[in-house]
């Protein structure tokens, strides 16, 4: 019978995690955006101050989810919420409930730590996602989008005159 346990990642997942984020980033074919390393995960993770979490699903031993996450603040709520930026499973190991029970703990950890709420995105393109997560009850949000600022833009918005 097939074993599946979820933990807390520890440094010894930092490879297995950083090979299931190329993964994704081939499935949501953002491959190109890449910036990760396996040092950077692993400060990102467990450095002097860590800037996010992960957990790990196994099935008999063998890691074969993960779940990336830190937690936000909604000024509405004035509390704490968590949010989720990576759920992978392989994809030689969907269909067996292993995404669902990772949310679960997610939302477990949100709880447990008096979050006003669990939220993340999903690229709409990614309808099997999306109806997966509406199954769980969230909300897909239609009137928000992200704005998102990086690199060479990063650095001119930081340094814009007033």
């Amino acid at each position: 019978m097939t074993q599946f346990s979820i933990r807390p990642a520890t440094a010894a997942d930092v490879a297995p995690i950083q090979s299931m984020i190329m993964e994704l980033a081939v499935f949501e074919k953002l491959e190109h955006l890449v910036a990760s390393t396996e040092a950077l995960l692993h400060e990102g993770l467990f450095g002097a101050r860590p800037s996010c979490e992960a957990i790990i699903g196994e099935e008999d031993g063998k890691v074969v989810c993960f779940a990336l996450f830190f937690h936000n603040f909604s000024t509405f709520l004035t509390r704490k919420g968590l949010y989720l930026e990576d759920l992978y499973v392989l994809q030689s190991h969907r269909g067996k409930g292993y995404g669902t029970k990772m949310l679960k703990r997610l939302a477990q950890i949100a709880v447990e730590r008096e979050c006003g709420r669990f939220e993340w995105s999903v690229l709409d393109w990614n309808e099997p996602a999306i109806q997966f997560y509406k199954s769980m009850g969230a909300d897909v949000m239609p009137d928000w989008r992200i704005c998102r600022v990086t690199g060479d833009t990063l650095t001119a918005l930081a340094e814009r005159q007033a």
